[in-house]
C-alpha cells in the first residue's frame, strides 16, 4: 500500500495487476492415492517430459489425458505442459513445429505416415492483467489483423480471447484452464498428480465444474460450451449448477467463433464414440437447434432425430461411428457428414430433377447448394467436399450393373465408403437390400461368380419395362411431330446415332439412377 502511494506521488505508472481469479492451492497427490496405472501411459509422451526435465525445465502430462488416466482409461491423445517457451521446446527435438496464433504451441512429431504420433506441448500461461482486459480490439481475427499484430494477449469487445501467449507460473496456468477435471498435471517420473482446484474429487464425483466465474469463462471462449457438452456425453458427468446456469444464455456468443473452429468442434463432438449421447445432451441444454448448421439440416425443429427412414438412416450411421471408435478403428468425418446431409441433398436432387434436369447434373447442383447452405467456406472444405461428393455421386452408379463400369467402380479408391453408404441406405429401408447384396457379392466374388451376377443383372434388365421417351421435336415446321419422331426412329435403325442413343438410355436395373447418362457424363 505504501509503495503504491509513493509511486503515485512520484508519478510512476502502476504495475499491471492480475484479474481476480481463483489461483487455487497446489496439492501433490501420491501414486497410492491417485492410482494411475503406468501401463496406460504413452512412452513418447513420457519421453517428451523426460527430455524437457533433463534440460532443466518443468514438464507434466496435462489436461484431459490426466483426467482419463484417473478414470482408468487410456487417453487417445497426450498433451504436455512446461515452463519452457515454444522456441526452447522446439530446440530440444529433431521434429518439432511451432503452430498457432491464438495459442502458440509446439507439435513434437514421432514416426511418419499413418503411424505418426503428435505430442502437443504448451507453455504455462499467465492470467491476464487488468490492462490486457481493457485493451479490447474492435473486430475479430480476420477484421483486426493489424491491431493483433505483435500482441501477446488480446480480447474482442465481448471478452473473447483472440490472443493468449503470455507465459507465467503453473499456478496461473491451472487457473486459465476450463474445468477442474482438466486442470491437473501428472509427473510420470515421480508419479505425482498436481491438483490446484479439487479436480481429483470432482472426477470421482463425476462432476464438471468451471474454474472461476462460468459466465466470464464462456465469454472468454464460447467453445467451452461445446466442450462441456462433449465431456458430459463422453464421461457421463453432470454439470455443476453454477457451471450449467449461464450455458443457454451464453450460447449466442458462439456466433462470434470462427466457422472453421466451430466446425472442428462439431466433428470432435460427434466422433468421440458418444455421438448420440452428445446430440441428446445438446437438446438437454437447449442447444439442439441453431448451433451447428449441419445438425439443423438433420434434426427436427425440436432437436430430435426425425421419424421413419431418415431417422433410422442417421441413427445407424452414428451407431456405426460410435462402435468403430470403441473398437479403436478409424472414422472418417467425410462419411459421417455425408450421412448427416444426405436427405437434404436427396430433397434438393428430386426437386431439381422434377424441373427436367437430367439426374447426374441435378445431383451435382443439389450437392453444391447443400455445401453452400450448411458447410460454407471453411478450412479443409475442399478435401471433405471431394470425399463427400464422391460418396454421393457413386450412389447413381450403383444402379447400373452392366458393362465395364461395374469393374471400374469397385476399383475406385473410395469404393468401400460408397458401398458402406449404400448398405446403410438399404438397412434403413431407403432402397431395395438386393442392390447392396449384389454389389457385396460382386466385389467379393470370383471371376465366374461375377460373370454369373452380370448375367443375372442383364436378364433382369431385359424383363424390366423400357422407359418411355418424349418424342423429339420435328425436323422441320412442315412435318408433324409424331411423323418426325417415327422418321427419326426409322433412320436410327441403320445409322450410327442408334448406338449413341442406346448408350445414353441404357436401363440401369431400376431405382433413381435408371435414366442416368453414361459414367463419362459425371
Amino acid at each position: 500500500m505504501i509503495k503504491k502511494f509513493i509511486d503515485k506521488l512520484l508519478g510512476k505508472p502502476a504495475a499491471p495487476t492480475k484479474k481476480a481469479s481463483p489461483l487455487g492451492k497446489r496439492v501433490e497427490i501420491a501414486a497410492d492415492v491417485h492410482g494411475i496405472d503406468p501401463e496406460l501411459l504413452d512412452e513418447r509422451a513420457v519421453k517428451v517430459v523426460k527430455t524437457l526435465t533433463d534440460a532443466g525445465f518443468e514438464a507434466y502430462i496435462v489436461g484431459g489425458a490426466v483426467r482419463d488416466l484417473l478414470l482408468g482409461v487410456r487417453p487417445k491423445d497426450f498433451d504436455v505442459a512446461t515452463n519452457a517457451t515454444p522456441e526452447q521446446v522446439k530446440g530440444l527435438f529433431r521434429r518439432a513445429f511451432i503452430i498457432g496464433r491464438r495459442f502458440r504451441i509446439v507439435h513434437v512429431v514421432y514416426g511418419r505416415g499413418r503411424e505418426h504420433e503428435v505430442i502437443e506441448v504448451s507453455t504455462f500461461r499467465a492470467l491476464p492483467t487488468e490492462s490486457d482486459a481493457a485493451g479490447a480490439v474492435s473486430g475479430n481475427e480476420k477484421t483486426s489483423k493489424s491491431e493483433l499484430e505483435g500482441k501477446s494477449h488480446a480480447v474482442d469487445a465481448s471478452g473473447r480471447v483472440l490472443r493468449d501467449n503470455v507465459w507465467g507460473p503453473q499456478v496461473e496456468d491451472a487457473a486459465r484452464r476450463d474445468f477442474t477435471v482438466n486442470a491437473m498435471y501428472y509427473d510420470p517420473v515421480r508419479r505425482l498428480v498436481v491438483d490446484y482446484h479439487g479436480g481429483l474429487a470432482d472426477a470421482k464425483a463425476k462432476l464438471l465444474r468451471m474454474i472461476g466465474d462460468p459466465e466470464t469463462r464462456y465469454r472468454e471462449d464460447p467453445v467451452r460450451i461445446i466442450r462441456a457438452v462433449r465431456f458430459a456425453a463422453k464421461l457421463g458427468f453432470a454439470l455443476e449448477p453454477k457451471t450449467l446456469a449461464p450455458v443457454k444464455a451464453s450460447s449466442a456468443l458462439l456466433a462470434n467463433v470462427p466457422a472453421s473452429r466451430l466446425f472442428d468442434e462439431m466433428i470432435k463432438l460427434l466422433q468421440t464414440g458418444h455421438s448420440l449421447a452428445s446430440i441428446a445432451q445438446l437438446k438437454k441444454l437447449g442447444l439442439g437447434r441453431g448451433v451447428f448448421a449441419v445438425l439443423d439440416a438433420m434434426l427436427t425443429d425440436t432437436g430430435d432425430m426425425p421419424d421413419g427412414i431418415r431417422g433410422k438412416f442417421v441413427t445407424q450411421a452414428f451407431e456405426d461411428t460410435d462402435r468403430r471408435v470403441k473398437e479403436g478403428r478409424g472414422v472418417s468425418p467425410s462419411f459421417m457428414l455425408a450421412c448427416m446431409l444426405w436427405h437434404e441433398v436427396l430433397d434438393r436432387w428430386n426437386k431439381i430433377r422434377s424441373s427436367g434436369e437430367p439426374p447426374v447434373p441435378a445431383l451435382a447442383q443439389a450437392i453444391d447448394a447443400v455445401f453452400d447452405a450448411r458447410i460454407g467456406d471453411i478450412s479443409g472444405r475442399g478435401k471433405l467436399a471431394a470425399d463427400m461428393r464422391e460418396i454421393w455421386m457413386m450412389q447413381t452408379r450403383f444402379e447400373r450393373r452392366t458393362g465395364s463400369g461395374v469393374f471400374s467402380l469397385i476399383e475406385q479408391p473410395r469404393y468401400r465408403a460408397g458401398f458402406d453408404f449404400l448398405r446403410l441406405r438399404a438397412d434403413a429401408g431407403e432402397i431395395d437390400p438386393a442392390l447392396a447384396d449384389w454389389w457385396e457379392d460382386f466385389a467379393l466374388g470370383s471371376d465366374d461368380e461375377r460373370e454369373a451376377l452380370l448375367a443375372d443383372a442383364r436378364a433382369a434388365q431385359q424383363k424390366a419395362p423400357r422407359a418411355v421417351r418424349a418424342p423429339r421435336p420435328a425436323a422441320s415446321a412442315e412435318a408433324p411431330a409424331d411423323a418426325a419422331a417415327g422418321d427419326d426412329a426409322d433412320i436410327a435403325a441403320d445409322a450410327p446415332a442408334k448406338k449413341r442413343r442406346r448408350r445414353r438410355r441404357k436401363p440401369a436395373g431400376g431405382g433413381e439412377g435408371a435414366a442416368a447418362p453414361a459414367p463419362a457424363a459425371e
